[in-house]
């Protein structure tokens, strides 16, 4: 649970664990990434989202395409994505996504958005274009490739729509993500426009609309929830057919986010690990440093 804001501040301003400082990545790979992004008007949730991989990332040539803009619907207390009036959809951003992805040479594809609740289908449209696009590249290109693209999504809730849902999945990507993020009783505080429950719902109507497709989420740790809570969470989700889960450290991202309450060492994310495993998780990244789209392909495909 919750501590006192007086608690939470102090531990906020505390000193990072050793395990929490890492070296960055030196070389031109990464600078050559970013100029291909700045370029094509593309955004990144690595670089939206301050993400503690990004150097690595970008230096392996890999990023997460977030797509419908830079401005949030939503405004989760945990997310460092601005939160104001989105633009209009951008009908060439699906195709600059797919040029992108194969000039950067990417085998594995992770597309997210900001939540978009402005629009009648959240998005949906938008998503499935997009991996249409990237699939028809792919396609295209195949002759020059070891193997065809592989397309994971991260999707918002879609304020529950079941028919935005099967416009995404109908464009068949090859994983579908959705976070739960948090325990239920820490919902009302993190993520108060979203819905434990509704989120759950999601995760098990696309497990039954397509049993085959891999269908993954994530959780962040260290915002105040009990380990029983946890076990809880990652239990609800696999009874609701998540099948690929992520476990990562919370880490505040600016002085207006909430303050971390725990940092969780090590040989905690190996427990989590464990149960979830033994619970009946197939695949399951558990550590300070994973967030849900981290190494996404090696967690997928092996």
């Amino acid at each position: 649970m919750t501590t006192t804001l007086q608690t939470q501040t102090k531990q906020s301003r505390e000193k990072k664990p050793v395990w929490l400082k890492r070296n960055l990545p030196t070389g031109s790979d990464f600078e050559k990434v970013r100029q291909l992004l700045s370029k094509a008007s593309l955004h990144t949730v690595c670089q939206e989202a301050k993400c503690p991989n990004m150097w690595e990332c970008f230096s392996r040539h890999t990023s997460t395409f977030m797509i419908m803009g830079d401005q949030c619907t939503r405004n989760c207390r945990f997310c460092n994505v601005k939160t104001g009036t989105p633009m209009p959809l951008d009908p060439y951003e699906p195709k600059r996504v797919a040029n992108a992805a194969l000039e950067l040479g990417l085998k594995y594809v992770v597309i997210t958005s900001v939540t978009r609740d402005d629009l009648e289908d959240g998005g949906a449209s938008h998503f499935a274009q997009t991996i249409g696009e990237i699939k028809k590249l792919s396609q295209i290109d195949a002759q020059k490739q070891a193997q065809k693209i592989k397309v994971e999504v991260l999707i918002p809730d879609f304020q529950g729509d079941l028919d935005a849902l099967k416009v995404v999945i109908d464009a068949e990507p090859d994983v579908l993500n959705h976070n739960i993020e948090t325990v239920p009783s820490l919902y009302q505080t993190v993520r108060p426009e979203a819905i434990y429950q509704r989120s759950l719902e999601l995760i098990e109507r696309a497990s039954n609309i397509n049993r085959t497709m891999p269908i993954k989420s994530g959780i962040m740790v260290g915002l105040g929830e009990t380990k029983d809570e946890l076990k809880a969470t990652i239990i609800d989700l696999y009874n609701h057919g998540c099948k690929i889960l992520t476990i990562g450290q919370y880490l505040q991202p600016s002085a207006k986010h909430l303050p971390v309450v725990k940092f969780y060492e090590p040989k905690e994310f190996d427990e989590l690990k464990e149960f979830a495993e033994s619970v009946g998780f197939k695949s399951v990244a558990s550590a300070p440093f994973v967030r849900s789209s981290y190494q996404a392909d090696k967690l997928c495909c092996g």
